[in-house]
């Protein structure tokens, strides 16, 4: 392990009025579009599994194989294949939208029903799995078992993501997750390396998606979250996906560079004040947009809030 790919890591406070309560280490890399690590905290060479921070990338083989066009599915339809929603009307409408136009049974959904729920539908994942259906009704592949890793829909999402990151597809570890579907095992300056190129504008598949994600957030999480609500503050001007178990990817449009966070022991509550803190020290966003972010991702309630220790170390 390089030196450069290693520096002190992050660490988030929870202080009850003042005094320390908790404590989350954090690790953070950023990265251009060439792959090149810029800045670290902690080690970028941190492996974990992207989990849902995959999901735009999953989201390519609706774009690169005339799916879109095919079922006539607009952006918001885009929108909500990478999504993690909150299962809303609105959003769960949307998911069947995909089916209904593709002429998919919901009942071929492969996702679980939420506790409580009625529905694959209301998964937070179902418009993941609504468009690789898609994908396969399009290309007459089996609708059964296209979770599979060796079904040609998760062979495709393979190849794509091999090749934007330059990688042999052979080399990807792939592990199932929560909703069925593979996810991969990725340093976190791999990450940050997606989120790069996903942010360069410099591919028309996947500037499709990143424009679904930003003329819509409302479909990649849900009023509230933090996913929409950064976008919603800076409109065409970041890209960001969160992953389960304390991951968090965003990108910088235009620019070409990627971030990426992980948590170590998975905090939701720290990944997110990381990011605004991160997002401060790059210049990604303006203070006003720091301090709104911050009132509903640093603070609990009247007696606790977050504080966040240490900076990135520019390579």
């Amino acid at each position: 392990m390089g030196k450069r790919n290693q520096a002190t890591a992050l660490e988030v406070r929870l202080l009850r009025e003042g005094i320390i309560e908790s404590r989350h280490i954090v690790h953070a890399a950023v990265c251009d579009e060439r792959g090149r690590l810029l800045s670290v905290a902690g080690n970028a060479e941190t492996a974990t599994f992207i989990r849902s921070a995959l999901k735009p990338f999953q989201a390519l083989g609706v774009t690169t194989t005339g799916t879109l066009e095919s079922y006539k599915l607009s952006d918001r339809d885009l929108a909500i294949i990478t999504s993690s929603h909150k299962g809303t009307i609105e959003q769960v409408r949307r998911v069947f939208n995909i089916l209904w136009r593709a002429d998919i049974d919901p009942s071929l959904l492969q996702c679980p029903i939420p506790p409580g729920k009625r529905s694959p539908l209301e998964y937070n994942c179902s418009g993941k799995h609504a468009g690789m259906l898609a994908v396969c009704q399009q290309r007459k592949w089996p609708l059964n078992n296209y979770l599979q890793p060796k079904h040609p829909v998760q062979q495709l999402i393979l190849s794509q993501i091999s090749e934007v990151l330059r990688m042999p597809a052979a080399e990807f570890i792939n592990a199932h997750d929560d909703c069925g579907a593979p996810t991969y095992l990725m340093q976190i300056e791999q990450m940050a390396s997606l989120y790069a190129r996903l942010a360069s504008r410099d591919n028309l598949n996947m500037e499709r998606i990143v424009r679904a994600m930003t003329h819509h957030p409302e479909m990649v999480a849900g009023d509230g979250e933090f996913d929409t609500e950064l976008m919603r503050l800076t409109p065409g001007e970041l890209v960001s996906k969160s992953g389960a178990e304390g991951v968090q990817c965003l990108g910088m449009l235009g620019e070409g560079m990627g971030l990426a966070i992980k948590v170590i022991d998975g905090a939701k509550r720290a990944k997110y004040a990381v990011a605004i803190h991160l997002l401060q020290q790059l210049g990604w966003i303006t203070p006003s947009t720091a301090e709104a972010l911050g009132e509903k991702f640093f603070t609990f309630g009247q007696y606790k809030r977050l504080e966040v220790v240490g900076e990135l170390s520019i390579l």
